[in-house]
């Protein structure tokens, strides 16, 4: 998922073609250089590929003037200005800081960006500006570009300063041993009172998990969703202690080797973001034009056909497999999701339903009958008037010449809905 997941939940799924392409959540863009690949909403694996193509596709780039930003960005104006200068970036949970460096007198600026649910990072021409681009960067090179922040629903929001956001633990990712004691040491903290599905989206012990990343995790160690969240890491801080008292001279590379062997829920918050990093190529290579088919075949749990899911307190959907666990919402009732069934080429075109079909769908079976069985109906409902009229019938159909009755067969629904309508009203009396 480079730089970005389609969203969206999976409105960023759907990266839409402006001229760009975005890092963050987006899609590839035809007029574009390649950036990271489609994603969710952003989290910290997003995060760290956006980072990853700002730094790749801006990193020989000079870009000069000021900052633009939008009337509505969620976002102080930049301060800044200088007639050449270099962008890049670094990543740490769901952070993302810039750093615009000039290349003469000058002192660099910070931004730190929160790329909320849509947030992303797009290198467009810059006649060809995306829509909802809130901060533009532009190129000094003839005809310029611009590296946008682009961000549909307004979420995500960015500061002055290279100060990451206080009360945000150490990342996942980049800080993994640091995660782990503090998650580890503060077991008293009433935050872990909670479900470990609630807890898990705690960013000052979790920074950098998210709702798919959560469901992934608790999905691959078969832990209910809603177990108490002390309950799940204490026994792990029981384990760790364990372990240590029996092999106390286990070198790095043992270590890592069991923790791949029998990675515990701590390890997988590490090692399943990791995964997406390193498999950007494989689940979402911007080459291909299904790379969200991709992504969707990775995950085992989140959206998946046959999972269950709830909605914690916070709101947020938790997806699971099995039994949600002792502490799940009171009056809710698990929902599964359904396998979408994919359309058959080869299947005939499905009727179109009218409004009157709606209404009356007698006259609208009545319509979708072929026309020899359509003239036969009509002459059984009507009222029989004795011999007479039916040798009139009779005569008249044997002067018929063929066109005109290949013309009566072809009368209009509009007929055949008021005759019906006539029927069922004469039924309604009846009752």
């Amino acid at each position: 998922m480079g730089g970005g997941r389609g969203g969206g939940a999976w409105a960023c799924f759907q990266g839409n073609r402006e001229g760009g392409r975005r890092a963050g959540s987006g899609a590839p863009d035809r007029a574009a250089p390649r950036s990271g690949p489609v994603a969710a909403m952003p989290e910290c694996p997003e995060l760290h590929l956006a980072g990853r193509y700002i730094n790749e596709a801006c990193g020989g780039m000079v870009f000069s003037g000021g900052v633009e930003r939008s009337e509505v960005g969620r976002g102080p104006e930049v301060p800044f200005s200088s007639e050449a200068y270099r962008i890049s970036a670094t990543s740490r949970g769901k952070e993302l800081r810039l750093t615009l460096a000039p290349l003469g007198p000058g002192q660099p600026q910070d931004l730190v960006f929160r790329f909320g649910m849509s947030g992303s990072f797009r290198l467009c021409p810059a006649a060809q500006l995306p829509r909802h681009a809130h901060l533009r960067f532009l190129s000094r090179e003839s005809p310029p570009r611009a590296l946008c922040f682009v961000d549909a629903r307004r979420f995500g929001s960015w500061r002055l300063g290279d100060a990451w956001q206080p009360g945000r633990g150490p990342c996942v990712l980049s800080e993994y041993q640091a995660f782990r004691e503090n998650v580890l040491k503060n077991l008293d903290d009433k935050a872990f009172d909670k479900p470990i599905c609630e807890a898990l989206l705690n960013q000052k012990f979790f920074n950098g998990i998210g709702n798919y990343l959560r469901a992934e995790i608790l999905y691959r160690l078969k832990i209910p969703p809603f177990e108490k969240a002390r309950t799940v890491l204490e026994a792990l801080k029981d384990q760790e202690q364990a372990r240590r008292k029996k092999n106390p001279s286990l070198t790095l590379s043992k270590k890592l080797k069991l923790m791949r062997e029998n990675p515990d829920l701590l390890e997988l918050c590490h090692t399943v973001p990791m995964e997406v990093i390193a498999a950007e190529k494989q689940l979402l290579d911007p080459d291909h034009s299904d790379n969200y088919a991709a992504f969707k075949n990775w995950l085992q749990c989140y959206l998946v056909p046959g999972m269950s899911s709830l909605r914690d307190r916070n709101g947020r959907t938790v997806w699971f497999q099995g039994e949600p666990g002792p502490m799940a919402p009171k009056g809710q009732t698990p929902r599964k999701k359904r396998a979408q069934l994919k359309a058959d080429p080869k299947a005939q075109t499905p009727k179109v339903t009218t409004r009157a079909s709606k209404q009356h769908p007698r006259a609208a079976a009545k319509c979708l009958k072929s026309p020899k069985e359509e003239e036969e109906e009509e002459v059984a409902d009507r009222p029989r008037k004795g011999r007479a009229c039916r040798r009139r019938k009779a005569a008249t159909a044997m002067a018929s010449t063929k066109p005109e009755v290949l013309a009566k067969a072809k009368r209009s629904c509009r007929t055949s809905v008021r005759r019906g309508r006539a029927q069922e009203a004469g039924e309604g009396r009846r009752e």
